[in-house]
């Protein structure tokens, strides 16, 4: 029996293309694969602390060695919590809509808060180390126009900040095996939208069943 998290990162539920397109890779991911227990985290309904004051300190004292006060250790567990889910699971879902061409803040500040040496990386002389125990991603990008190209004023390799951050983190985290999920111009009219999520759920269902 493996584990599967599902992160999803999108607020608009219903609407959303990410959350859509996801719910059918689960649908179909639970049919094929029904002794796998699939865990959700729901980053808008996930408290996330701020990431200073006792947790920086804390983050420091770690790297130095120093002991770290009561409080500093109450605000490390409170991250680990946050990561506890990364580590425990054998494989991911990702649900992640285009914001502002990267990823949106909220998704960002939960990497920020978990990606910590000893928590979900570790680093020597020698390098980095990933530490998560998933060696498998899923990931379903969504995207309201399809302009990262060359032929466009917005090219993939100087304006595309939100597939290239998410390969890097999870690669960095120790996950290597990624597939990928684009639904695009679910901007362009509800015609041009439907075929876009019909074309990327027809892609879901077909990597959930192997993965």
């Amino acid at each position: 029996m493996a584990k599967l998290l599902y992160v999803e990162s999108s607020p608009r539920k219903q609407r959303s293309a990410s959350i859509e397109v996801c719910r059918v890779f689960l649908d179909v991911y639970r049919k094929t694969h029904p002794l796998d227990d699939i865990e959700t985290l729901d980053i808008w309904a996930t408290q996330l602390p701020e990431f200073d004051g006792p947790a920086l300190d804390a983050k420091y004292a770690g790297l130095s060695g120093t002991l770290l006060t009561p409080v500093q250790v109450a605000a490390w567990e409170g991250i680990r919590r946050l990561a506890a889910p990364f580590l425990a699971a054998d494989k991911i879902l990702l649900g992640v809509p285009l914001w502002n061409f990267g990823i949106p803040y909220r998704l960002k500040h939960l990497i920020d808060l978990i990606s910590q040496k000893d928590v979900l990386f570790a680093f020597d002389e020698t390098g980095f180390a990933g530490l998560a125990k998933a060696k498998r991603a899923a990931v379903v990008y969504a995207r309201g126009l399809d302009y990262f190209s060359q032929d466009t004023p917005t090219p993939a390799a100087a304006f595309d900040l939100q597939r290239p951050y998410i390969q890097m983190w999870l690669r960095f985290i120790g996950v290597a095996d990624i597939h990928e999920v684009l639904v695009e111009k679910t901007l362009l009219g509800p015609e041009v939208d439907a075929t876009a999520r019909a074309t990327a759920r027809r892609e879901a269902e077909a990597l959930a069943r192997e993965f």
